[in-house]
């Protein structure tokens, strides 16, 4: 049983420039693993802070005084093992002596070096029961930004392609098809304006939430008829960001909640969309369950904020039957144990799974290998940007080397 021989961690940029942590653990027979930990921009208030309060310097303080001693030596027979050492040097449920971005770094470095000793994929280090059947997720593209994630965008913060396709390679095609006949129908609308990319890749216009997606269902619909594949929009509202005073303020309207699920079902009818994500309050599991009931039949509907990848959090969304489906960020919660636990959770009572980026993005590729290894319904990683393409390329090297329904 191999024992941990050195562990790091070493500050490195974000894909916003700011700094974030990268993990390294070696193992006594030589084999080791190394990856970053992203950061978002648009956070649930129930997710593990990223650093605590002094921020990566803190961080990196912390591990040395009482990670490092703690960790090396320790036998590592699974990465869980490194998992509860974390959470045994940690015991808050948000990690905010630690940092939830070390708490990550450091669990998929070492769910690497696992594989790496063993000659396995992460993703079979990851897998879970029945995963051998599973098919290749969606994509998930964010091709035009809004809210949190831009500067004079739309109110809604993401306006997606979901492509569902069997294999990998027709999926991404589709996804980046949509994100470029929509960069050029801006380019032809707007053609003096400057148009710029958000955080995550997306394309940024002065364009209402409207205008917005009717862009996009074109593109879609133009992207569909010239490849024949299957794509159509999506929208994450990210509706905790403009929630405020119990009503959903955008800048042309302001909504209830009553008013808001109106609005959301409307909008599915009218533009075929097929993804939804945090259409209401993180704190709002009535009104999930409500649009649940009323289009849960025809979208996937996901909750991201409401659960933050937390077992607690899922536990009465099942029980009022509150979505589908289940946005995973393994930084959320921290560890590769905690995330999984979710996972398991959501599986047993028949919740799809959406394995997701954040916002600050690290180059690795690791987060593809998460979403084969649960089984998940989808890939959220972004179309456009070295740190969001890392993910597709990783998926479309899986597709060659691994057999999948």
């Amino acid at each position: 049983m191999s024992r941990i021989r050195s562990v790091e961690l070493a500050p490195i940029y974000d894909s916003r420039g700011r700094l974030t942590v990268e993990g390294t653990v070696e193992l006594d027979s030589g084999a080791s693993g190394r990856a970053g930990a992203p950061s978002g921009a648009s956070t649930g208030s129930h997710e593990a802070v990223a650093f605590p309060p002094g921020g990566v310097p803190e961080a990196l303080a912390t591990f040395r005084a009482r990670l490092r001693p703690a960790l090396v030596g320790i036998e590592l027979p699974e990465f869980g093992t490194l998992d509860a050492a974390l959470h045994e040097a940690d015991p808050t449920a948000d990690l905010h002596e630690i940092g939830g971005n070390t708490a990550t770094a450091l669990s998929v470095a070492a769910a690497l070096a696992l594989g790496a000793e063993s000659g396995r994929p992460l993703w079979r280090v990851l897998a879970r029961p029945g995963v051998d059947g599973a098919r290749f997720p969606a994509i998930v593209g964010n091709c035009l930004n809004g809210g949190r994630h831009a500067i004079g965008g739309p109110d809604i913060q993401e306006f997606i392609a979901y492509a569902e396709e069997r294999r990998p390679e027709d999926a991404i095609r589709a996804a980046v098809r949509v994100h470029q006949l929509l960069g050029e129908e801006l380019h032809r609308r707007f053609p003096k304006a400057a148009l710029g990319r958000g955080d995550e890749g997306g394309w940024v216009a002065a364009v209402g939430n409207v205008e917005a997606l009717e862009l996009l269902r074109d593109a879609c619909d133009r992207a569909r008829d010239e490849l024949h594949l299957a794509v159509h929009p999506g929208l994450d509202f990210a509706a905790s960001e403009f929630f405020r005073d119990g009503r959903y303020r955008y800048r042309d309207q302001t909504l209830d909640a009553e008013g808001q699920a109106g609005f959301v079902a409307h909008l599915v009818d009218r533009y075929g969309i097929r993804y939804v994500e945090d259409p209401f309050d993180q704190e709002a599991y009535e009104s999930f369950a409500a649009l649940n009931t009323a289009i849960g039949d025809r979208v996937l509907l996901v909750g991201d904020d409401i659960y933050c990848s937390r077992v607690a959090r899922l536990r009465p969304g099942i029980e009022r039957n509150a979505s589908n489906a289940v946005l995973i960020k393994v930084n959320q919660v921290g560890t590769l144990t905690d995330t999984l636990a979710t996972v398991d959770l959501a599986r047993d009572h028949g919740l799809a799974t959406v394995a997701s980026h954040r916002s600050g993005e690290v180059p690795d590729a690791w987060l593809a290998h998460v979403a084969l290894g649960i089984g998940a319904r989808g890939l959220k990683s972004g179309v456009l940007g070295g740190e969001r393409v890392a993910k597709l390329n990783e998926l479309l090297r899986l597709g060659r080397a691994t057999s999948f329904e």
